[in-house]
């Protein structure tokens, strides 16, 4: 399972007063990292919509090491922790534009059926996608 990269700048209205990235946005670049990792691959939450499946994010951890600000170009480095299973783990390093480890996360997500609302089984033709990617 691959490494996949975005890069994103900092807008004004992600900082605080400080100046620095406030760090609800982190779980908004985890969010962007992650859709950008599945769509890359070939999984379109889109079409996982359609077809009945949602992924809901059941825990999300984050350590900040430095700071991130106004203008910084940051790159994400995004990665599935292990072979989806009723779950998926995301894990993810933020880079400053100095190329120094600003932020590393995780999230977890688990497959639901939307009529039944209950976790299901990664669907095989996902996972089929996500192994031999």
């Amino acid at each position: 399972m691959k490494t996949k990269i975005i890069k994103l700048r900092v807008r004004y209205s992600e900082t605080d007063q400080m100046q620095f990235v406030h760090h609800s946005n982190y779980a908004k670049y985890f969010e962007i990292a992650r859709i950008e990792w599945l769509r890359s691959s070939g999984i379109s939450y889109k079409e996982m919509e359609t077809e009945g499946i949602m992924l809901p994010v059941v825990s999300l951890s984050s350590e900040f090491k430095k700071p991130a600000k106004y203008d910084d170009v940051l790159t994400i480095e995004t990665s599935v922790e292990q072979k989806p299973t009723a779950k998926i783990i995301f894990v993810y390093q933020i880079y400053n534009q100095g190329k120094e480890l600003i932020t590393t996360g995780s999230s977890t997500l688990v497959f639901v059926d939307m009529k039944k609302n209950k976790p299901i089984r990664c669907p095989d033709h996902i996972l089929e996608t996500i192994i031999n990617q």
